[in-house]
């Protein structure tokens, strides 16, 4: 049995993969924005172990989660499910756009802070391909805001961090997923790949036996090896991301505070 902690797991992908694990007998520890969404969670997953609330949009409350989430337990992997495509730009209290504060900076703050896991899956997207990455301006205020090309952005940085983790730690199994299109409510109802696939990934890297899900630095699509746009490749733009993730947040990949000292008094697992 395997301890698995999901990132936006109130419903679409997330849901369904917490609902597939705890059939197959693993211990699923599932994650919603507030405390309205979290009660109906409980009702729809009874069997799982916790739910932990907190708004991915806000650095205070992303550190929120991670402790949380610490306080329950070590994991054996962890699901970076949890994403957002706003239409219009939404700027949260922190001074960011919501796209890239929910879709890239929320994996960042939890991978550094939480205890590690020995796998990590990061929720990626076709979309990424092609992406823009203008790092320069991650909030769109100096760019006409596009809704698609922002998500296609946060889905490729995300990759992008993904293998950067993988590269900072060799020790973890760490890889990226394509679910496909499917239909959920992100998705819409016009989504025409299988929403079973969608998230059996997640699932089969989490916690399968089978040598082909432990490896890193992958990016899947339906259980096979994908190539991701060699971008998310680039050292030098994964050293790029993570800098500009520390100084948003003033946390380090280790989860120590850029002056060595571990925010919030927290153990970050290292």
């Amino acid at each position: 049995m395997a301890r698995v902690f999901i990132t936006g797991s109130s419903d679409g992908l997330g849901f369904l993969a917490a609902e597939q694990l705890l059939a197959d007998g693993h211990a699923v520890v599932v994650h919603a924005r507030n405390t309205q969404r979290a009660d109906e969670l409980r009702a729809r997953l009874p069997a799982a172990l916790e739910v932990v609330v907190g708004d991915l949009s806000s650095v205070d409350e992303m550190r929120k989660v991670a402790r949380d989430a610490n306080r329950i337990g070590g994991f054996d992997a962890v699901i970076h499910n949890a994403g957002v495509l706003p239409l219009q730009r939404q700027i949260t209290a922190d001074g960011l756009s919501s796209v890239f504060a929910v879709n890239v900076l929320a994996p960042y703050v939890l991978t550094a802070l939480m205890h590690v896991p020995a796998r990590l899956v990061y929720l990626s997207s076709s979309m990424h391909q092609g992406a823009s990455a203008d790092l320069a301006d991650c909030n769109w205020a100096q760019r006409q805001w596009s809704a698609e090309a922002a998500y296609s952005e946060s889905k490729l940085l995300l990759t992008v961090l993904a293998f950067a983790v993988a590269r900072c730690r060799p020790q973890v199994l760490c890889n990226a997923v394509d679910p496909g299109w499917v239909a959920t409510k992100m998705g819409g109802p016009r989504a025409t790949d299988d929403l079973h696939e969608g998230y059996r990934t997640q699932t089969w890297l989490a916690v399968s036996d089978d040598p082909a899900a432990q490896v890193s630095g992958k990016y899947f699509h339906h259980r096979q090896p994908h190539t991701p746009d060699a971008r998310a490749c680039d050292l030098h733009r994964q050293d790029e991301l993570l800098a500009l993730c520390q100084t948003l947040t003033g946390i380090t990949l280790d989860g120590s505070g850029i002056d060595g000292a571990t925010p919030d008094g927290e153990n970050s697992g290292y």
